[in-house]
């Protein structure tokens, strides 16, 4: 993959839109063009056109939420922080817009609730749990070969569970903090690695529906039986909570949009992206800090019941294909190219 895009300590860290950016910007509210001739525009004024495709673009979310999964107040809220944000000022905006990756994520995600994989495939509940057993399985006192989940729940710690409860709590605010930081420093690295973020999911998404199967934590309390009415667990993230005495991750599990899929593991993904991209351009000694959270979140969610082994690979399988997948489009084919680097002069000063 090509590795330019530039530092983002270095000097190089502005936003990079094949070097066309020129000129002033584009002034809110303006007759004309406030650019250079040849220059490429920049921002995303407030225009009536534009008023229009937000307010389509929300009310098209809201019935299909309706008609979907049913009204929830976080509908609301997410259609008030877009439109919030769109609307108070130019530098609103075109965060907003930028960071729409993650609400497109967090739709599509949501809106599967309405399309349960288990109905389109068949659920792996024992198969899973047998090639875990075999390729990763831990030999006890007793002789009794343990999977590596059953192994740490027979020798659980309450220091293990803080720890384990910490490093899953960053599954998402990770990739949104480093997704910030590169969206003030340097544009085209924000998009590389957003727009590699929302594929990932996708071929993760893919992955649920060819291949459903239950968490560990199921096959613990329910056996190889299929309950498609399962509803979601905290698994031993659990004592986190007890330990605490608080209610977060029980709060997250309830809006789990599908028990039946822990193949494969997008936590797994998440840290890998943004290590990926650390790396990339060159954040340095932040990129042990990414590198420690990373292989905490992996051992956290074998420890914690959510996840196989298994689960873990084919999450690290996934990261390693959207990363590779995306940049291959935006490097090889014109029209995707065309249109990120649209999307990053709609975003930039």
């Amino acid at each position: 993959m090509d590795t330019t895009g530039g530092e983002i300590n270095g000097t190089d860290a502005g936003p990079l839109v094949d070097g066309s950016i020129a000129g002033p910007v584009v002034g809110e509210g303006t007759a004309g063009p406030l650019v250079e001739e040849g220059a490429a525009r920049t921002g995303t004024p407030l225009t009536r056109k534009n008023a229009l495709i937000a307010t389509a673009v929300s009310a098209l979310y809201l019935i299909l939420s309706a008609i979907l999964i049913g009204f929830k107040t976080e509908q609301l809220f997410l259609v008030g922080l877009f439109n919030g944000l769109f609307y108070l000022s130019g530098r609103t905006r075109r965060f907003i817009l930028g960071f729409s990756v993650f609400i497109v994520f967090w739709i599509i995600f949501d809106f599967m609730k309405a399309f349960p994989n288990y109905r389109y495939n068949t659920v792996h509940i024992e198969s899973i749990y047998n090639l875990e057993k075999r390729l990763f399985g831990i030999r006890d006192a007793l002789g009794l070969v343990l999977t590596p989940n059953e192994y740490w729940l027979a020798h659980q710690q309450t220091f293990l569970d803080i720890l384990a409860g910490f490093f899953y709590l960053c599954w998402m605010p990770l990739p949104l903090g480093f997704a910030g930081y590169l969206f003030y420093r340097n544009k085209e690295a924000f998009f590389r690695f957003v727009l590699s973020f929302l594929v990932v999911n996708l071929v993760g998404f893919v992955l649920y529906y060819a291949c459903p199967a239950a968490p560990p934590w199921y096959v613990e309390l329910h056996g190889f039986q299929f309950d498609p009415h399962t509803p979601g667990n905290t698994a031993g993230l659990g004592r986190w909570d007890a330990y605490f005495h608080v209610s977060v991750f029980s709060g997250l599990y309830a809006k789990s949009s599908n028990v039946f899929a822990a193949m494969p593991s997008l936590h797994a993904a998440y840290p890998l992206t943004v290590l990926f991209y650390g790396i990339k351009y060159k954040c340095r000694w932040v990129n042990v800090l990414f590198g420690t959270i990373m292989v905490g979140i992996w051992f956290a969610a074998v420890y914690s019941s959510h996840h196989y082994v298994l689960d873990v690979v084919a999450g690290i399988g996934c990261g390693l294909i959207g990363i590779y997948l995306f940049n291959y489009l935006f490097e090889r084919v014109g029209v995707v190219n065309r249109v990120v680097r649209g999307w990053i002069r709609g975003v930039s000063e």
